[in-house]
């Protein structure tokens, strides 16, 4: 391959690699933006107990429980799925889990980063004031995640 092309390649590929990393990190208009009754059908859900509990305030009323859903978002590379569960005792996280579902390479890394940064921001929170943007480098994955907590809280009422 002569030196000229060779370049050229290179600068393409770094192009393409830049574009990509930056599209990954921007926030887009959509994130969170498709409610829990939406028709995504990929939600599941488990009640541990039977009690319920009130958060003072917010008249929001929560069986305690685990429970899980999928959520979805558009990447640079199309449509992914995260899956998550949470741990609910009188309205606030107690456990978070996240089930990497990567269609790429660079999803399993996002989708990585994201599950291992995502406890230290929701365990300890009530559920009606999670609303994650960018965790651990990862904010794609956050549309995701946010739209499975909708999802969760409707199921968890």
């Amino acid at each position: 391959m002569r030196p000229s092309v060779r370049k050229s390649v290179f600068a393409g590929i770094a192009g393409l690699s830049l574009a990509g990393t930056v599209a990954g990190c921007a926030p887009t208009p959509t994130q969170g933006a498709t409610p829990p009754s939406a028709g995504n059908s990929s939600a599941g859900a488990t009640t541990a107990t039977g009690t319920s509990s009130s958060l003072a305030g917010s008249g929001s009323v929560y069986k305690d429980g685990t429970y899980s859903a999928d959520g979805t978002y558009v990447s640079p590379n199309g449509t992914e799925t995260v899956g998550v569960e949470l741990t609910l005792a009188s309205g606030t996280v107690t456990a978070v889990n996240i089930t990497q579902h990567p269609s790429n390479p660079n999803t399993r890394k996002f989708q990585g980063e994201f599950a291992g940064g995502i406890a230290s921001q929701v365990v300890g929170k009530s559920i009606d004031a999670l609303k994650v943007s960018k965790v651990a480098g990862s904010s794609l994955t956050s549309g995701g995640f946010n739209q499975a907590v909708e999802k969760i809280k409707s199921e968890a009422q």
